[in-house]
């Protein structure tokens, strides 16, 4: 671990150059810091297994520079994190991917489905199949999120959720009708909360307790968890959002229950971590499952999970993601670019990558053996084209091998 810190920073001091690579030059993403639209980032790419691209930039919190152990607020950046846990399961043979969710969560047994609301309030009706694991892997379960403009979304927002334990938002989302028909529709919602919850149930472990014993450790992660240790709070990024006179403002900075592990372990978007511990993360699937002589899953089973799972049918392109969705499909806990001139963006098939609200990313191309990660602290996601202009420049960098 010291040893790759040591080669970021030697990297940075040489502008991020490889002999096998040439010049990476992403100085180009500082104008985001010297206009005041992002507090401060890091740039990290690896390729062949070497870090090949280490940069910093701006604040990580008010006067106080970004550094390369800066803590960042993952958001839905945990949800790959999750589904790894799952399909670590999964292989122990604890069940099978088309299970009902209901055999695990009997809470759910009883589940119906929205179809109107009229004067005479909801009319349900009930699921022409269960839900079952693969859908909370693959987004089709039929759960919401609460973003939307339907009478179930609203729902999702006066039910607070994440009010109290995973077993608590699973009584209350059982009192909810399902947005849609399990298996036919893509929406981004609750069903990796769930997946958390299923975590606990099949292995007997609290989630935090899951992910450090069988992901942090193994991987030497030392930076992540659903919590930053007291002696590690000065290293949290705070949160920044647009503000109209200043550019920018700090609207995240109270830390005094950060070192507590939350009640609620959310798997949809509760972890901290750095982008060197996420850079390992991403490197074990790029590798199949492996990373520095661990294996956590089989190579079958990653391939599993960065596959596109989805019909054209089935996967939107005109929800809150919009474009971004365009010539993607979705595996297990990632989009996958299944067609680059509809996507519009540089990349390989099957490459696979996923973000998070606070601006964290990570792209992952298996064919160019290549990971990219681009990690700030600024609300809301995809304000600006931050992370297309650093995957341009940096495909625009790479030799083909």
């Amino acid at each position: 671990m010291k040893s790759r810190i040591v080669l970021c920073f030697l990297l940075f001091s040489l502008g991020c150059y490889s002999q096998n690579e040439g010049r990476i030059n992403t100085s180009a993403l500082k104008k985001y810091i010297d206009e005041r639209k992002l507090p401060g980032l890091i740039a990290m790419v690896a390729r062949h297994g070497e870090i090949v691209c280490c940069e910093k930039y701006g604040l990580m919190d008010v006067d106080k520079p970004m550094q390369f152990n800066a803590i960042f607020r993952l958001a839905s950046m945990t949800k790959p994190v999750t589904s790894v846990a799952v399909m670590m399961l999964y292989e122990q043979g604890h069940f099978k991917l088309d299970d009902a969710v209901s055999t695990y969560i009997p809470e759910f047994k009883d589940l119906k489905v929205f179809s109107s609301l009229d004067k005479d309030g909801f009319h349900l009706e009930a699921p022409t199949r269960s839900m079952t694991i693969r859908d909370l892997l693959m987004h089709t379960s039929g759960l919401g999120s609460g973003w939307g403009e339907s009478p179930v979304d609203s729902l999702y927002r006066t039910a607070d959720l994440s009010g109290g334990s995973l077993h608590d938002m699973i009584r209350k989302l059982a009192r909810i009708p399902l947005l849609y028909q399990p298996g036919t529709k893509w929406v981004y919602g609750r069903s990796t909360d769930v997946l958390g919850y299923l975590v606990e149930i099949i292995s007997g472990k609290s989630l935090d307790v899951f992910f450090k014993e069988n992901i942090f450790i193994p991987l030497k992660m030392q930076n992540s968890g659903f919590c930053v240790p007291k002696e590690k709070v000065s290293q949290l990024a705070a949160v920044y959002c647009p503000d109209d006179s200043l550019g920018l403002k700090v609207i995240i900075t109270d830390t005094s229950d950060i070192s507590k592990p939350p009640e609620f372990l959310s798997g949809n978007g509760g972890l901290y971590s750095t982008a060197e511990d996420y850079m390992a993360f991403s490197q074990m699937l790029l590798n199949k499952g492996e990373y520095h002589g661990v294996r956590l899953l089989k190579s079958q089973s990653v391939g599993l999970m960065t596959a596109n799972h989805l019909t054209k049918e089935i996967m939107p392109e005109d929800d809150f993601f919009g474009p971004l969705m365009k010539g993607m499909g979705f595996g297990f806990g990632f989009a996958i670019l299944t067609d680059t001139t509809r996507a519009d963006w540089p990349g390989s098939l099957n490459s696979y990558w996923w973000s998070g609200s606070g601006n964290t990313y990570f792209y992952i191309d298996p064919k160019e053996d290549m990971v990219m990660i681009l990690m700030t602290q600024f609300v809301p996601n995809f304000y600006y084209p931050v992370f297309r202009e650093f995957r341009e420049m940096i495909y625009k960098a790479v030799q083909p091998d």
